[in-house]
């Protein structure tokens, strides 16, 4: 009898923890993991997944109608939280079971981005620079209990965020078009346009890929804004970003996502932004956690669980 065979698109999985592969062979499923060692392209996953893979454990690589059109899947387990990756109305019309771990992630998000905020605030990447250079730079930062920030997106990892600033005595203002004042936890609810100009910090947790920092937006914001953006690569305006930082208008910047990764692009050359690649979830605790709930899922799928 030939086993069902799972492909494993997520180049890193269990390396920290190898009990989800256990659990996926105890289940009587042969495993394929990813023999690349990153990102799989779309041509690749459907070479891959032909013949009898009836699930993915999916990361980010590339699933449009084509790709799943062409397989046996009966469902995708992402790791991880977005699916802007997967052309889900495709999906839905071939039966296929889309799962993703949204819970997993907050924490390890959260925390990050607090801590790029502190790293801007007191130029920490700057002295750090400078030490390594033999040189005796201090840099005359500023503290977080006295800037408004402006959380953009107020899902799980926002709201997270908001009660990591709460001690530090920061004033929260929330911009999500998609909730209402009875929805954040008492911080004030702005539209978008009206929270900007009141930001010292601009912090981007909102899902989906519309551009919500443009020139424009830019242009709105205090001079010596700093702006962190932990969701996706696509809200930014990348060229709008870099003429905000040469002119002044934006302190400093955190990247953490991109349009296009691996990154490559024009923003390497400022000291005055970090960047960080795709990070976010990216500690021991978080990839356990996620590898278990994404394995969880698929055996739930395929009623092996």
């Amino acid at each position: 009898m030939v086993k069902e065979r799972v492909l494993i698109g997520v180049s890193s999985f269990a390396e920290a923890d190898e009990r989800p592969l256990g659990r996926l062979r105890s289940a009587g499923l042969e495993v394929t993991p990813n023999p690349f060692g990153r990102r799989l392209t779309g041509p690749e996953v459907s070479e891959l997944m032909a013949g009898d893979v009836v699930g993915l454990i999916a990361g980010l690589e590339p699933l449009d109608r084509g790709v799943l059109a062409g397989s046996r899947l009966r469902v995708i387990s992402r790791v991880g939280v977005g699916l802007s990756n997967v052309d889900l109305d495709a999906a839905r019309e071939l039966g296929i079971d889309v799962r993703s771990t949204p819970d997993a992630p907050t924490s390890a998000v959260a925390e990050l981005t607090l801590g790029a905020a502190l790293a801007l605030l007191r130029g920490l990447p700057a002295m750090d620079a400078a030490m390594h250079d033999g040189r005796w730079e201090r840099h005359l930062g500023t503290q977080l209990g006295s800037k408004t920030v402006v959380i953009v997106g107020f899902g799980r990892v926002g709201r997270r965020v908001a009660e990591l600033l709460a001690p530090f005595g920061a004033r929260v203002l929330v911009a999500d078009p998609n909730l209402d004042s009875s929805q954040t936890a008492g911080y004030p609810l702005l539209p978008l346009a009206d929270a900007l100009p009141q930001a010292d910090l601009v912090t981007l947790h909102a899902s989906g890929e519309d551009r919500l920092l443009d020139a424009g937006a830019f242009a709105a914001m205090k001079d010596g804004v700093f702006v962190l953006n932990a969701a996706r690569g696509a809200l930014i305006d990348e060229g709008a970003l870099a003429a905000a930082l040469d002119a002044g208008k934006v302190a400093g910047a955190w990247l953490d996502t991109f349009v296009e990764e691996p990154y490559s692009g024009p923003l390497r050359a400022y000291a005055s932004v970090l960047l960080t690649p795709h990070a976010g979830s990216n500690t021991r605790e978080c990839r356990a956690r996620m590898e278990a709930e994404a394995v969880d899922n698929l055996l739930e799928a395929l009623g092996k669980s």
